[in-house]
Order: C-alpha cells, then structure tokens, then sequence
C-alpha cells in the first residue's frame, strides 16, 4: 500500500523559510518521479515542482523558481522541499505526490502559513 506522509509545515513570517519532508512506503521509491504540489481551500491544486528518479533534474513552477529547492534521499524514502523567501501567497496545503501506473497518490498534507 502507498503510504505518503507530509512533515515540516507551520507558521511562519514573509521572508522566513521552511523545509518540508515527504517520507514514502509501499512502493521502490527511487524508481518514480516525485512531486510536491499546494492547495487552497476551494482551489484547484497547483503544481509546484518535480524531482526526477536520480535526483539529477528538478522543474519548478514559476511562482517558485529561485526560492524552493526539491530534493530526495533515496536510501531514506524521503522527499524534501526547502521553502526560502517566503510570501503570505504561499499559504497553501502542501502535498506530496506520486503517479503510479496512472494513478495519483497523495500524502494527508502539511498547512504552511505565511502571515506576520
């Protein structure tokens, strides 16, 4: 069974960081592609970055380009997201995602809450 669980998320005020964990079960996490996507209540999730298997390649969305940093540590199942320069517009829940044979898996989330 997929398992995703999301760790790391709280308050914090404009400009402060964060770093976001994403510890995976139940599948060879190092052969799959992940991601971390956001949503607002009442909103459609918005992509936010992508991690390839390797580690090697990383694609970010523009809202977030040059301030958060993917990454992943195979041998710990684990995903990360290093949030930097944060603004009150990266309010959102915070998921990880896997697909899997066309399926979508994703964690419970962690609210991340920028406000001063």
């Amino acid at each position: 069974e997929v398992q995703l669980v999301e760790s790391g998320g709280g308050m914090v005020q404009p400009g402060g960081s964060l770093r976001l964990s994403c510890a995976a079960s139940g599948f060879t996490f190092s052969n799959y592609d992940m991601s971390w996507v956001r949503q607002a209540p009442g909103k459609g999730p918005e992509w936010v970055s992508t991690i390839k298997t390797g580690g090697g390649s990383t694609y970010y969305a523009d809202s977030v380009k040059g301030r958060f940093t993917i990454s992943r540590d195979n041998a710990k199942n684990t995903v990360y997201l290093q949030m930097n320069s944060l603004k009150p517009e990266d309010t959102d829940v915070y998921y990880c995602k896997l697909t899997q044979r066309g399926t979508a898996y994703w964690g419970q989330g962690t609210q991340v809450t920028v406000s001063s």
